[in-house]
C-alpha cells in the first residue's frame, strides 16, 4: 500500500471511501479487525510462501486461475479460477502462482486483522519438508 493511502481516504461520521485505491486496513481508515484488498498476480508471477499467524482470509477471484500450493511444506495442491471463493484457516502456509502466462489474477481479499501486515511471516517450505522428514525417520539402533 503507498504512503499515501491516508491522504487519499475520504468520509466522515463512521463512514471512509477510498476510490481507485487497492486497500483499506488499520493503516488507512479506524478499522480495528477487518482488511481488504484488492489483489494482483501478473502472468508467471507468484506470492510467496507464507502464513497468517492469527486472521482468517477469504478470497474471490474476479480474473484468472491460480494454483495454491499449501500445508505442511506445501505439499497440497488446488487450483482456483475466476468465480471461486476461497477461506484459508489461520496458520496455513500457502504459496500462489499465476497459471497464465499472457493474463493476470485479479481477487478481492478480507482478512480478520487490520494489521495483517504485521500477522503475516514468511514460510520455510524447504526447511518444513527436512522437518517432516526427520519426523518421518525412525531413529536407528
Amino acid at each position: 500500500m503507498s504512503d499515501n493511502s491516508k491522504a487519499q481516504v475520504i468520509g466522515e461520521g463512521g463512514i471512509s471511501m477510498l476510490r481507485g485505491g487497492t486497500a483499506l486496513s488499520g493503516s488507512n481508515v479506524n478499522a480495528q479487525g477487518l482488511s481488504m484488498k484488492l489483489a494482483v498476480i501478473p502472468p508467471n508471477g507468484f506470492i510467496p510462501a507464507h502464513l497468517h499467524v492469527d486472521f482468517e482470509t477469504m478470497i474471490y477471484i474476479l480474473e484468472g486461475r491460480v494454483r495454491h500450493e499449501y500445508g505442511e511444506g506445501c505439499k497440497l495442491v488446488m487450483e482456483n479460477q475466476a468465480g471461486d471463493f476461497l477461506f484459508i484457516e489461520p496458520g496455513v502456509p500457502h504459496e500462489v502462482y499465476n497459471l497464465s502466462d499472457s493474463e493476470p489474477v485479479v481477487a478481492v481479499i478480507a482478512r480478520s486483522a487490520a494489521d495483517e501486515r504485521e500477522q503475516t511471516i514468511p514460510y520455510d517450505r524447504a526447511a518444513a519438508m527436512v522437518a517432516a522428514e526427520d519426523r518421518q525417520t525412525p531413529e536407528e539402533s
